[in-house]
């Protein structure tokens, strides 16, 4: 096998999809423009859900990229070999174009003839069918051909080289629980070499023997009130983790131990006075994440995709204490992880400085609610002369207590050890109901197209315009979030909008609505719409080939933005607009809740 660097591994994907016509395109910021279902990008394909539906892409039908990602919905798991919070994903999409046969081809071409992965080591599922919709037999047919071409004579069967799995879609399956395009999928695994951890054991098990290659979805089904029907058109989405193809191209003993982790895990280690690996892991992934997000405009609070970033850093903390670590995350590890991926992405080098400040704020804000919890522990200790499994939990949990120091603060007073057992049941209680948490938040995934969703996209390109006339033009979007209740705009300035500049601004919007301006776009060159539309947000994200979206004609022309969508087609669409919060978010960085309707 080819020992590959995770960029030769990056080059070499994306070299291979455009040598089969597709085109790359960006990636884009953590945070999704069009879907108030989800936190975060959690998947390549998050982005392109309209063109999915069936929107023309300005690229074409033929799409590729590597995308960035956050996923926390196994937050607790970070620490084993290969879960992590944040990664890059390989994908490519096929718009109503090739389907399974070219898709699950192209795929092990890449691993075999790009990467040198061995083909004896390659197994696949694919779709069981149910009593509406049958096997994925094309699936199973195009898997043996491959195989054959190959020398491998590849059976059909649960302990087989291609096993059927889903029933009643339970895998192999994708779908929404809202409805929409789906279909069958076919994952491909990589046999470890570790032995099978009972005589069932197949690639839908979790001991770790089988590793995740990656999976192509077959969009050919469109569900409907419960009920499933051919869709009028297919496409292909394919998804592939670069950490597993750096960790089974380099052999080495967890992903963490692969050269997209390693300078990270080498300074953590270097400042660490212990060996406690679990802990090394952690925070090597989670300052990594923060600071992708921090990067994105996303900075800590107390809900949404703010909570998250708080939480990460502060995991980080808890662990850097139990390592004896006692210089700044912020001043140290975080350097080294925006140097990492900065020849990435370059907006990591630029806001540098930004990153820093952020997480070392939170840091010592964490900090001095360490003190606040020797506190709670001591007053623990007064009521009950001991601490029970609850309250460890809750020192854990709220203060960032590890049960490792508070038994030995225990130890200390001499009092009894306390009951792992009921820590146990405590912190396996709060995992479930931030695992069901985090699915309810993630069990949407379709870009939100409603009414009120482009009432809300348009009345933001309005909002931003408005700012910048009362304000000044220093004012830009940091970070945007709709959802159908409301949106929400973060901007730099210094301070909040006094009660006149909050009149000022919906007076503005008012009067634009009023008059009926057209909302209309135009596709063109990326550096022609650069010119026109300076003040768009994020437009690394965009291709050469933009969608310039105008709010009225000639001199009646109020903004001018590059986006994506969607939009109403008039502002008297919107019917009136009313800000009803204001937040500061960080230092020099405000927040605007609004409402139409």
């Amino acid at each position: 096998m080819k020992t590959l660097s995770y960029l030769e591994i990056r080059e070499k994907f994306l070299k291979f999809m455009i040598s089969k016509g597709h085109i790359e395109i960006p990636n884009s910021p953590l945070v999704p423009e069009n879907d108030p279902t989800l936190l975060f990008v959690n998947a390549g394909m998050v982005p392109l859900v309209p063109f999915l539906l069936g929107e023309k892409h300005p690229s074409g039908t033929r799409l590729t990229n590597v995308q960035r990602c956050i996923r926390t919905i196994d937050i607790d798991e970070v620490g084993d070999d290969i879960h992590c919070t944040s990664f890059e994903m390989l994908g490519n999409w096929s718009l109503n174009d090739y389907f399974k046969k070219e898709a699950l081809q192209w795929s092990v071409e890449f691993f075999i003839n790009e990467l040198g992965f061995d083909i004896s080591n390659i197994y696949a599922s694919v779709y069981e069918g149910d009593k509406n919709i049958g096997i994925d037999q094309c699936a199973i047919d195009t898997w043996k051909e491959i195989f054959k071409s190959y020398g491998i004579a590849a059976e059909v069967g649960a302990q087989e080289r291609i096993q059927p799995l889903g029933d009643n879609k339970k895998h192999n399956w994708w779908e929404l629980e809202s409805g929409g395009p789906c279909g069958p999928c076919s994952e491909f695994f990589y046999d470890t070499g570790k032995p099978k951890c009972n005589p069932d054991c197949n690639t839908s098990c979790g001991c770790g023997k089988y590793t995740e290659l990656g999976n192509n979805v077959f969009m050919e089904y469109l569900k409907k009130d419960g009920n499933y029907s051919k869709l009028d058109r297919h496409n292909i989405d394919f998804g592939g983790g670069l950490d597993r193809y750096a960790y089974i191209s380099q052999n080495t003993e967890s992903v963490f131990s692969t050269d997209i982790y390693l300078p990270i895990l080498e300074k953590v280690k270097s400042i660490s006075s212990n060996e406690n690996t679990k802990s090394q892991r952690v925070i090597v992934d989670h300052i990594k994440a923060a600071t992708w997000m921090i990067m994105d405009g996303i900075t800590p609070g107390r809900t949404e995709q703010s909570y998250i970033l708080r939480r990460l850093i502060r995991r980080s903390v808890r662990h850097a204490r139990q390592l004896g670590i006692t210089e700044n995350l912020s001043d140290t590890v975080a350097t080294v992880a925006i140097d990492q991926f900065s020849p990435i992405y370059p907006k990591l080098a630029d806001e540098k400085q930004q990153i820093i400040d952020v997480i070392k704020e939170e840091e010592s804000k964490f900090k001095a609610t360490i003190n606040d919890g020797m506190k709670k522990l001591d007053k623990f200790i007064q009521e009950n002369n001991k601490i029970s499994g609850e309250d460890a939990f809750y020192l854990y949990e709220t203060y960032g207590f590890p049960i490792e120091i508070t038994q030995e603060i225990l130890e200390e007073k001499g009092l009894n050890k306390i009951d792992t057992e009921d820590f146990e049941n405590a912190f396996n209680s709060h995992k479930e109901k931030s695992r069901s948490a985090a699915k309810g938040f993630f069990k949407g995934g379709l870009a939100d197209t409603s009414e009120m969703s482009k009432k809300y996209h348009t009345a933001t390109h309005m909002l931003n315009a408005a700012l910048r006339k009362v304000l000044g033009d220093h004012v830009k979007q940091l970070g945007s979030n709709i959802n159908p209740d409301r949106l929400r705009f973060d901007f730099p300035n210094d301070t909040k909008l006094t009660p006149e500049q909050v009149k000022q601004v919906e007076d503005i919007i008012n009067e634009q609505i009023n008059t009926g301006l057209e909302v209309y776009f135009e596709e063109m060159d990326k550096q022609k719409a650069l010119e026109l539309a300076p003040h768009s947000a994020f437009t690394e994200k965009y291709g050469e080939i933009v969608k310039v979206y105008f709010i009225g004609r000639g001199d009646k022309n109020i903004s001018i933005e590059i986006c994506g969508g969607p939009h109403v087609q008039n502002t008297k669409d919107l019917g009136s607009f009313k800000i009803v919060k204001q937040e500061n978010v960080g230092a020099g960085v405000k927040r605007i809740k609004a409402v139409v309707g």
